[in-house]
């Protein structure tokens, strides 16, 4: 039995997408099979390659995909342009991490790292944040340590090709992306 949740735009426009704005090869190397549904406060969901603002993305979504409930599943959001695209000398920057999350239940997984929306620097570019799924093969015992929102130590050069890789995730089986750019609001 598979959670069925709504699709914000079907896997081969997402795939030109991901290949457009450089997801494919900066992130991933291949297409996953499904979208990942997000929805932010205030009614704002993610339709790939969106604009959004830092302000509407500061509180944490909610996220679905298309997903088996007996196995488990991790979660990544990376900012692959830290500082700035041109620059990137921090990819990846990781905005959040939870792994063996039941289903697409992301509130029932373990945090391993706590959602901080987009903060992209002033005069850095629009940046791309994208949300990542890896199904699980079993229950994964993290060793990495819990950062908590308010710290960024651990999340400058994060690899989600190292980490995924490390605990054998595989590729990826959805995704979606938004960019954001610096606005005088939010800091």
């Amino acid at each position: 039995m598979f959670v069925t949740c709504p699709v914000v735009a079907p896997v081969i426009q997402l795939g030109k997408q991901m290949k457009e704005h450089g997801i494919i090869p900066d992130v991933v190397t291949c297409i996953p099979e499904y979208v990942v549904s997000i929805l932010y406060p205030c009614e704002i969901t993610v339709s790939p390659g969106c604009h959004l603002t830092p302000f509407q993305v500061r509180r944490e979504p909610i996220i679905r995909w298309m997903a088996d409930p007996h196995k488990f599943y991790t979660l990544a959001l990376i900012d692959p342009d830290a500082p700035s695209r041109a620059k990137p000398t921090y990819r990846e920057w990781l905005h959040w991490l939870v792994g063996n999350i039941p289903g697409c239940d992301v509130v029932r997984g373990q945090q391993i790292v706590e959602y901080i929306g987009s903060r992209p620097p002033a005069e850095t570019g629009k940046h791309r944040y994208v949300f990542v799924v890896f199904k699980q093969l079993c229950e994964v015992d993290f060793d990495e340590s819990y950062i908590p929102r308010a710290t960024y130590d651990g999340r400058p050069c994060f690899s989600l090709r190292r980490f995924a890789k490390k605990y054998a995730l595989g590729n990826p089986v959805a995704l979606n992306f938004f960019f954001a750019k610096w606005e005088n609001d939010l800091h």
